[in-house]
This record gives structure tokens, C-alpha cells and sequence, in this order.
């Protein structure tokens, strides 16, 4: 089947935050914007087939998950990853964000800390003061081009900070590192030997560019498993994030329990109607939709790489291993804050995320940029660069 992924879909005036709210936001006028990570394309046309048949319905009481739902989800991530989950295990959530919350209200008191790896996707730390924790950050370190874990320094701070969780992001967001089995397993024996419960956010699992194969965390070791939370979602996947669903992976039994009985104080028992009808189906039908997608994508990150080598050897692309996200390096500028938010949106009209919000100093100088879109969108946002820097 052909997917038309060139093609532009006007998305302004659907009550897009990525569109209608990119200028309020970034206090631009008339912004091309390329930063909130949720697609420019259309999700699987199995999905918006179900989604109007389920709606022509017209009836739209309470819904329970169906065991449709259940298989769906399992049948993708045995073939997909290798991964063999129980029904038992998945667990509601309505989203990885609303989860990170929810578990950490779970799994921790006030006032405990919570380990992260900056510059990492900036609503981690949000979960973590927002709910009276304190942040513990385990930066990642940059050589020759790539990000590496610092797993001498996490031992370190668990040690010396009592931590009690890690929030890990895997495949990681901003940087683009799909994490191997080594990095994981060794991250994995540090946590198991001092009883730090790993809560993995692998939402962007599904996009890997070719030669890079994800490994869920919780499929290394049995151990890993029963210590850990693995946060999943079709929303980065199938571009269905407004849907508002996900799943947990939670295998203990007593995690199990008090997750649960954190969903009833909060009234999150029932998932949405149209939610369990669009993961089904994605899950169910998305495949091949899936594998145009990252063609699509790669093709998208050479154009980028030789746009940036050929026009604007000023920045440098860290290249990404997963996610239709790039973080690139804008330091040799040599401008502030301020000035490379002056060149980036009063000049070159584009918005993009600024690096210092996943993490400061770790992300300071960086931009993280979405190449989900249409070639031409991403053109001519590159293009508006080459200007302003001209």
C-alpha cells in the first residue's frame, strides 16, 4: 500500500498545540514549527476507518478494555520485540506522562529522590517537583558524537542519595539513544542490587531506524522485570497521542496492587472508547504503515544530515538511533540563550525546543528538532536557518 508522506496537511485551526499554539508559546509570529513530537502525518487508514465506524455507532457509554485489546497489544510486542507479555500485566494509564505521576505518587513519598539522566525529556522532572520529590540527575556524557550512561556516577549518587527510583527513557528523548542490552543490563544490576525501582518510558520503542533494535528492559532478566514499570503507548507510534492511552507493564504482584488502588483514588478505571478502538487497530493492522513511516523517516534524518554538512556546517547533528527526533549541537554559534532564541525565532521564524529545557547545562546550545513532517516542511525550516545565520 502507498502512503503519501510528502503530502501537507493543514493542521492549524484543529486545535494543534504543535500549530495553533506554537506563536502564543514561543512568542513568535506565523512559526514553522517542528517541536512537539507528534507526527504531521495521517495514522493508519485502519485506524481511521475504526475510529468513524466506531463513531457512526453513536453511542458512547462506558467501555471496558475488550480482550481484543489485550491480544492486539501482546500480539506487537512478541513480534515487534520478541517480547512475550501476560495479559495480567498491562495496566491502564491515560498516557506515559499522567503514568510517570500516578507511579510516582505510587512508589515514592515525598521528599525521596528520584534519579534521571539529563538532558532527558523534560517532563520527568516536571512528575518530580511537582509531586514534592527531589530530582537527582545522573547526567549522560557526549564523545565523538555519541551519549554513553555514566553508570560509575549512578552508583555513586544512589549510594550517597538514598535514591529510591530511576526514571529511565529508553529509547532516550532528546539525544536519540536506543540503549543496547550491555548498557541496560549493567544500569539493570545497579538498580536490582540496591533495590531502585526502574520505571522505563519506552514510548518511542517502535521507531528505530534500520540496524538498531530496541530491547524492552524488562525482557533481560526476570529480576529486571519484577523491579520495574515499562510505560507504552501506540501514541508516538500511530500518531495518536490527542487519544490519550497507554499501557503499563507492571509483572510484580505487589506493584500490581498498589498501582491499582493509586487508579481508584484518582477514578482512572475506565480507558477511552475510541483510545482501546485506535490501539487495537494499530496494533493490529499498523505494521506495514509502520515500516513506510521509518523509511520515510530515514530518508528524512540523510536529507538532514547532508543539508546540515552541505549549508550549515556551523551546527552538528547528533545522529539519532531511534525517535523522529534530532537533537543538534548549535554551541559553535557562540551565542546565549537569548541570541539563539533571537536567531531561531524572531529571524529564522521556526520553533523548535530549546535544549536548555531537558536539562541545564547538559542541554544548553542544543535544539531538539521533529523531522515527523512533510521533506518540504523540513526544507524550508532548514532553509530559514541558512538565512538568519547569512
Amino acid at each position: 500500500m502507498k502512503y503519501d508522506f510528502d503530502r501537507v496537511i493543514k493542521r492549524k485551526g484543529t486545535g494543534s498545540v504543535k500549530w495553533d499554539l506554537a506563536d502564543s508559546i514561543f512568542g513568535g509570529s506565523d512559526l514553522l514549527p517542528l517541536w512537539v513530537a507528534d507526527m504531521d502525518f495521517q495514522s493508519p487508514p485502519e485506524v481511521i476507518d475504526v475510529l468513524v465506524n466506531r463513531a457512526r455507532h453513536g453511542i458512547y457509554g462506558y467501555t471496558a478494555a475488550s480482550s481484543t485489546y489485550f491480544e492486539s497489544f501482546i500480539a506487537w510486542f512478541r513480534k515487534r520485540h520478541g517480547w512475550e507479555i501476560h495479559s495480567d500485566w498491562i495496566h491502564f494509564s491515560p498516557g506515559v506522562v499522567p503514568a510517570l505521576n500516578l507511579l510516582l505518587q505510587t512508589f515514592s513519598h515525598p521528599g525521596d529522590k528520584v534519579i534521571i539522566q539529563q538532558p532527558v525529556y523534560y517532563p520527568f522532572m516536571n512528575a518530580i517537583r511537582n509531586n514534592g520529590r527531589v530530582i537527582v540527575n545522573n547526567p549522560l556524557v557526549l564523545g565523538h558524537g555519541k551519549y554513553r550512561m555514566d553508570l560509575d556516577d549512578l552508583e555513586r549518587k544512589i549510594i550517597t542519595e538514598q535514591a529510591k527510583l530511576l526514571i529511565l527513557c529508553s529509547p532516550h528523548n532528546p539525544v536519540g539513544r536506543v540503549w543496547s542490552k550491555d548498557e541496560l543490563s549493567l544500569l539493570g544490576e545497579i538498580c536490582s542490587k540496591y533495590n531502585v525501582i526502574v520505571i522505563s518510558d519506552e514510548i518511542h520503542c517502535d521507531l528505530t531506524y534500520p540496524g538498531i533494535k530496541h530491547v524492552p528492559f524488562a525482557s533481560i532478566a526476570d529480576n529486571y522485570l519484577m523491579n520495574s514499570i515499562t510505560c507504552l503507548s501506540p501514541s508516538k507510534t500511530f500518531n495518536l497521542a490527542g487519544l490519550q492511552t497507554a499501557g503499563l507493564i507492571i509483572a510484580n504482584p505487589e506493584m500490581q496492587i498498589k498501582y491499582k488502588r493509586t487508579l481508584e483514588c484518582f477514578g482512572l478505571t475506565w480507558p477511552n472508547l475510541f483510545a482501546c478502538e485506535a490501539l487495537t487497530a494499530a496494533y493490529t493492522h499498523g505494521g506495514q504503515w509502520l515500516d513506510a513511516v521509518i523509511e520515510y523517516l530515514t530518508d528524512n534524518l540523510s536529507f538532514l544530515k547532508d543539508f546540515i554538512k552541505n549549508n550549515i556546517p556551523e551546527i552538528t547533528l547528533v545522529e539519532p538511533e531511534g525517535t523522529y527526533l534530532a537533537w543538534i549541537d548549535f554551541r559553535k554559534l557562540g551565542l546565549d540563550r537569548v541570541s539563539l532564541k533571537s536567531l531561531l525565532r524572531e529571524k529564522a521564524g521556526v520553533a523548535f525546543d530549546d535544549g536548555y529545557i531537558f536539562g541545564s547545562p547538559e542541554g544548553d546550545g542544543f535544539e531538539r528538532i521533529n523531522i515527523a513532517c512533510p521533506r518540504i516542511l523540513l526544507e524550508k525550516a532548514l532553509r530559514k536557518i541558512v538565512a538568519a545565520i547569512q
